[in-house]
């Protein structure tokens, strides 16, 4: 049997089904180490300033990572990359827990490095729903898979307390336990992508699309080098350029507000309640952003996002020490702006990226992402320490007005008729074009 247009619609349906399940079961995983990562840390070294080191090291772990696997998959599909990102998590999973047993802080570096790939399979699983999408649903795709991250990101670190009961149990370190849960969620995760991503939908999306595909002219004139396809392509580098900016403004603010919130003497519980509003913001509302990038244009949204942004900065800024309403709205606003220029951003990259480039470059943009936002942390804390909270939200409105900025360039790029909407898609030309049996996932074409 042939994929005809209904069979790429139905691959399309399955594969997005599939990413949301491992998806929130990865995050879930993801979520019960995060949140005793850096306790772990502390406990081991009993220093305060290495624990945020474990922090760190998931983060450019995240950054390394994410280049690697979109190499890997650009060569060998999604199926392979993605079991194995949630693979080398569930071995770090098992270094940090062995970690904690026998009292060693550079195993526990190494398994929060290893950790970052789960964070880096997230982040491909979102490029993954887009591979057979229409374009005219392709945001509200990657924003359904961004969606899932909801589940695991507020259910993992509420995973810390049983974490403890079950190494009592078995007479292991209280702070090592929550890896045990780590360890599972990420094995089943990478069951269910190797036993349900089938076919693999950037196999299939190569296979079928045709030799002339508008989205791939590109590729006639550009290197075969992800940071030359960046570099060359204006709408593709400003989709890179606004995803890092909005990353750098919220990592940048949200790993210093709790700092904030305890200089006030805000209690552990409403500081927890600031955050889980923040998270809400993140990832909530993603579908609906999607849709709306849909309708309305990535660059727009993009530019929407910006303004969100300054909006949150403004509140944040202005708050006092401690616990406020403009305080909790303004985290929630971040959230919510990142969500805006985070979809914007990389529906419009995948839109404006040549096909066979892709994954390398969505993989770059990501490192990119990695590097831009553990940079931000890292300096938010040297503002925050020496000039104050206010001060730090007034250098990321910089770069939240810089979204703004790579909105407006990008939609005049957009408006003279390089659109962030290719002509064609696997799923609509599958009718036109001949194309392989749905049985098989065929061979890759290496890049």
């Amino acid at each position: 049997m042939t994929a005809t247009a209904p069979d790429l619609v139905a691959a399309q349906r399955h594969t997005v089904r599939t990413l949301v399940a491992t998806q929130a079961i990865g995050g879930l995983g993801l979520g019960a180490a995060i949140s005793v990562g850096a306790l772990l840390a502390k406990d081991v070294t009993g220093s305060d300033g290495l624990s945020g080191l474990a922090q760190t090291a998931q983060t450019l772990g995240a950054a390394v990572v994410a280049a690697v696997l979109a190499a890997y998959m650009s060569r060998h599909g999604r199926r392979p990359g993605l079991t194995m990102g949630y693979l080398a998590g569930a071995l770090g999973g098992g270094l940090c827990l062995v970690s904690g047993v026998v009292r060693s802080f550079p195993l526990l570096l190494v398994g929060m490095v290893l950790l970052g790939a789960v964070t880096a399979t997230n982040l491909q699983s979102r490029y993954a729903a887009t591979d057979l999408s229409n374009p005219a649903h392709r945001g509200r795709d990657l924003s359904t898979v961004v969606w899932a991250t909801t589940i695991g990101s507020v259910l993992g670190p509420n995973l810390s307390g049983a974490g403890g009961v079950v190494a009592r149990w078995i007479n292991l370190p209280e702070l090592a336990g929550p890896f045990l849960f780590t360890i599972v969620a990420l094995l089943a995760a990478a069951a269910v992508m190797a036993v349900q991503l089938r076919p693999d939908p950037l196999l299939l999306a190569r296979s079928v699309a045709p030799d002339d595909d508008p989205a791939d002219v590109g590729a006639l004139t550009t290197p075969d080098r992800p940071w030359a396809v960046i570099r060359h392509t204006p709408l593709v580098l400003a989709a890179a350029v606004g995803m890092a900016l909005s990353h750098a403004v919220m990592v940048s603010v949200m790993v210093m507000t709790p700092i904030h919130m305890d200089h006030g003497g805000a209690s552990l519980e409403v500081i927890g309640f600031v955050i889980s509003g923040h998270i809400l913001g993140m990832f909530a509302f993603s579908p609906l952003v999607g849709m709306l990038a849909d309708r309305v244009g990535s660059p727009l949204v993009i530019g929407l996002g910006g303004v969100i942004l300054l909006a949150s900065l403004v509140l944040a800024g202005l708050s006092a020490p401690g616990a406020s309403p403009g305080l909790g709205l303004g985290l929630f606003l971040l959230g919510l702006g990142w969500s805006f220029g985070s979809v914007g951003s990389s529906t419009l990259l995948v839109a404006a990226t040549p096909v066979r480039h892709r994954p390398r470059v969505q993989g770059s943009v990501d490192m990119l992402t990695g590097f831009t936002a553990a940079a931000g942390g890292a300096v938010a804390g040297v503002v925050v320490g020496t000039l104050g909270y206010g001060w730090l939200s007034a250098g990321a409105a910089v770069l939240a007005f810089g979204v703004v900025v790579v909105s407006v360039v990008a939609g005049r790029y957009a408006a003279r008729g390089q659109s962030d909407e290719p002509a064609s898609s696997p799923v609509a030309d599958a009718a036109e074009y001949p194309t392989p049996e749905l049985e098989g996932e065929g061979q890759a074409h290496p890049n």
